[in-house]
């Protein structure tokens, strides 16, 4: 896995879009319920469209599926932000995109890049679907950032901006389809796992516990199987 604090990256000057999206613009185009509208109003200060990696400005041309990747900036009112926010969003723009979240002002900023592995669906190239989300841990927002990796296109460098973000190291020829896969399942394990020993904790029965600590074991053999 790469260092997560390098996935704040240096984007291109010639890239800049830095235009500010109304939150109704999204509420209108992803069909926004009140809930979600609630939590933008709670949660989000800001939305900034920050830059627009396309073949036009950074002179990499355009893949099946990556025609362009954009780049939010999303100031929050809160400390964290719901997914659902992000999904609301990516509902609503027809692009891949990557999202850096600022919490605080000044010297305590700090900030996170979260993105999702988003495609076009096979049956409706329309119509697009989105991963689990993938996060950097919180840095400090005046970090240095990294240089953009090398790409020979716009999918290429989609690839290299997500593999950035995923927690575990992809296997040799793994496709990054496959490698999101096998991350979705990891995150689905840790869960079922923190689940176990949940159950663990609170049964007072010998034999059961035997049961639940067997299941356990197993669980985390599949785990460490999956993280490899």
């Amino acid at each position: 896995m790469s260092s997560l604090s390098s996935a704040l990256f240096a984007y291109p000057k010639q890239a800049e879009f830095g235009r500010v999206l109304p939150k109704n613009k999204i509420y209108e185009h992803s069909a926004a319920n009140t809930r979600l509208k609630g939590l933008f109003v709670e949660q989000v200060e800001q939305i900034v469209w920050r830059y627009k990696l396309a073949p036009e400005t950074i002179n990499l041309a355009a893949k099946p599926g990556v025609p362009e990747i954009q780049v939010f900036a999303i100031q929050l009112k809160t400390p964290e932000l719901h997914r659902d926010v992000l999904r609301c969003i990516d509902a609503a723009v027809q692009f891949p995109i990557i999202f850096e979240l600022t919490q605080g002002q000044g010297a305590e900023a700090r900030s996170q890049v979260v993105a999702a592995y988003k495609r076009p669906r096979e049956a409706d190239a329309a119509s697009w679907v989105c991963s689990d989300y993938f996060e950097s841990g919180w840095m400090p927002a005046t970090s240095e950032r990294a240089p953009l990796p090398l790409a020979l296109d716009l999918g290429g460098l989609y690839e290299r901006l997500l593999h950035r973000l995923i927690p575990i190291a992809t296997r040799t020829h793994e496709a990054l389809r496959d490698l999101v896969a096998r991350a979705e399942e990891v995150t689905a394990k840790t869960r079922e796992i923190a689940k176990t020993q949940a159950r663990l904790g609170k049964e007072k029965q010998f034999n059961r516990k035997v049961e639940i600590n067997a299941t356990l074991r197993h669980l985390k053999t599949e785990l460490e199987q999956l993280s490899r």
